[in-house]
């Protein structure tokens, strides 16, 4: 989710660099940098903090030029730093890089061994070596960013200047948007449209695999052999405000859509290539701290709190160890039993709750060893836990937090199986079966927003509706929680989630004809008896919303409306329950004609108790 500009053509290159970027701020960063081409050299300039550092740090500086790249970071490899900002440079390349590169420590080793010196953590910077490496043994520019790239693996969108180039702009792309913006005389890159709108409203948007080479006013783009691919720009009308979001009507609906691809990126680079192995660098160098934990605590607030329900459910099931689950306001006033020989695990999508960090220093206090789940570098629930793992949503700007969720789930799946197979519970075969169901998710992913015009439709008739009852059993019944949750922040109607066993024991006798009750009915070991409440609330005129598995051909004649999700092991199925749920809640509260982004009464990340 960082933000890439980079141009080529007669304006002032730094003037342009700076407004692509300040209109990719909504993005999030923690540092920026640009690199211009400048006096037959390529100037590097680079600050962490907010846009206004760098341009104080260029302010009384010459760097006129035609030709440059330009970077906005949110940290993933390497704590928030100038050194560890782009653009990074090596030898004649300097490059800008969107994305992760699964192979960055085996690529570096080996161009270490080569006597490549590096000055940063970061994944990129292995990638302006690796060119580097290739140009200095006699390959052209273009034929060197081409066999770098066949090096590489993982996701990126870059940008890549040459110094023996001074009128040449490579940009490439591998699940990671970039566009080529086609001014008069003039041609820009950009990680997302709003970074150049003012300039042009032309693009041609890049795919996979596809590298574009600008120069000499002219675009051509290739495939990763060379081959040239014919491309018509595109235009585009939406006004600024609206490119930053993608051309969607909220940041909310945005980032529902964009969760496959958060998926992606969390679950890369932490699988082994023969799926027998989860990876998670520094954690799974600590073999005596696996076998020593007999207890794990989960600790998180709000949505966060949902996820760890959710991974109570996986790693007890997967990995046999005890779990308990805190809200994390009341972890500290419960005299919580934790020694040294419990995992407190702290989830925050910001690492800066409040109550969540206090959770975590009690424990800490107590002797527990801690992990953090986070989609932050450098937050302080980061800095203070012994191990971090990082989830990889990218910044979310609406308050209502979707793709967080979803990527917490995901990292305490992987969680699960990484303590199921060093503690024994689960072996080869039965591992290969988990991650081969864990890597068709995004595509599943796509199968269910693909379906929002559907839900939409749903929503509509319920937009009325004073009151909601979520639903659900066993692993799924956090997730009508979340989806309780959802509804109330968004769109200020009462609602509330039980476990569909509950329902007898007092919701039962607020079901009427007024009151839509959204019940989750996968297939799975609780499915006769979901199908139980539902026919319960069916005989008492309430109004049924069915969550079903795509194959489920006979709940249609028992509920008013059906959303189907794709059939996958019940242990995933809180993930595509999710997504229905947030656009269930997102069209309703949209209807309603609220604030999607900022409902009222809500800060983002809550950071006083």
């Amino acid at each position: 989710m960082c933000g890439i500009v980079g141009y080529l053509g007669p304006r002032e290159t730094v003037q342009v660099l700076m407004e692509g970027l300040r209109r990719l701020e909504y993005r999030g960063y923690d540092s920026a940098g640009i690199a211009v081409f400048h006096g037959g050299k390529i100037e590097v300039r680079r600050a962490q903090g907010k846009l206004t550092i760098l341009e104080e740090a260029i302010a009384g500086e010459s760097l006129e030029g035609r030709l440059g790249i330009g970077h906005t970071r949110w940290a993933t490899h390497g704590r928030p730093s100038d050194d560890n900002a782009h653009p990074h440079k090596a030898g004649s390349i300097a490059v800008v890089h969107n994305g992760i590169i699964e192979n960055y420590l085996s690529l570096k080793k080996v161009l270490m061994e080569k006597g490549h010196v590096f000055n940063s953590e970061t994944d990129t910077e292995v990638i302006a070596h690796l060119i580097d490496h290739f140009h200095r043994e006699g390959l052209p520019f273009d034929e060197a960013v081409r066999r770098a790239l066949g090096e590489i693996k993982g996701s990126y969108a870059l940008g890549v200047l040459c110094e023996k180039e001074p009128d040449k702009l490579i940009a490439a792309r591998s699940e990671s948007p970039l566009v080529v913006g086609l001014g008069e005389g003039e041609l820009f890159i950009a990680s997302d449209t709003p970074a150049v709108l003012t300039y042009t409203r032309n693009f041609i948007f890049l795919e996979d695999g596809e590298m574009a080479v600008l120069s000499g006013g002219k675009v051509e783009v290739l495939d990763l052999e060379g081959k040239s691919i014919p491309r018509e720009p595109k235009r585009v009308m939406w006004n600024p405000l609206m490119a930053e979001k993608g051309g969607y009507k909220h940041f909310m609906l945005k980032e529902i859509m964009e969760q496959p691809r958060a998926v992606t990126d969390t679950i890369r680079g932490r699988i082994s290539e023969d799926r027998s192995e989860i990876v998670f660098e520094g954690l799974d160098t600590d073999e005596k701290m696996v076998k020593e934990i007999n207890k794990i605590a989960l600790v998180a607030c709000g949505t966060s709190y949902h996820a760890a329900l959710v991974g109570r459910y996986l790693i007890e099931s997967l990995s046999r160890i005890p779990v308990e689950v805190d809200i994390g306001s009341e972890f500290r006033y419960r005299n919580p039993l934790v020694d040294e020989k419990t995992l407190l695990v702290a989830i925050s999508q910001s690492g800066e709750t409040a109550d969540t960090l206090a959770a975590l220093r009690e424990g800490r206090k107590r002797g527990a060893r801690t992990l953090a789940i986070c989609n932050v570098v450098e937050s302080s629930l980061s800095r203070e836990s012994d191990y971090t793992i990082f989830t990889y949503a990218g910044p979310e700007i609406g308050v209502a937090s979707t793709k967080a969720f979803s990527t917490q789930l995901v990292i305490l799946y992987l969680i699960s199986l990484f303590l199921g197979k060093r503690s024994g519970h689960i072996d080869h075969p039965h591992m290969e079966e988990f991650i081969g169901e864990l890597v068709k998710l995004p595509h599943l992913l796509e199968e269910v927003v693909r379906e929002h015009k559907e839900i939409e439709r749903i929503a509509r008739k319920y937009v009325h509706a004073k009151n909601f009852l979520y639903l659900g059993r066993g692993i799924n019944y956090p997730i009508a929680l979340e989806g309780a949750l959802k509804l109330k922040e968004i769109s200020y109607i009462h609602a509330e989630g039980y476990p569909a066993g509950e329902m007898k024991h007092g919701p039962i006798a607020l079901i009427d004809r007024e009151m839509p009750v959204v019940a989750l009915a996968t297939r799975d070991d609780t499915y006769e008896k979901v199908m139980n409440n539902i026919e319960e609330v069916h005989a008492r005129e309430g109004r049924i919303i069915a969550l079903a598995s795509q194959d489920d051909k006979e709940i249609a004649s028992k509920v008013e409306d059906v959303i189907s999700i794709p059939p996958t092991i019940s242990a995933l199925t809180p993930m595509l329950l999710t997504i229905p749920l947030q656009l269930l809640a997102y069209y309703i509260a949209d209807f309603k004609g609220n604030d999607v982004d900022q409902p009222r009464n809500l800060a983002k990340s809550v950071t006083v108790e």
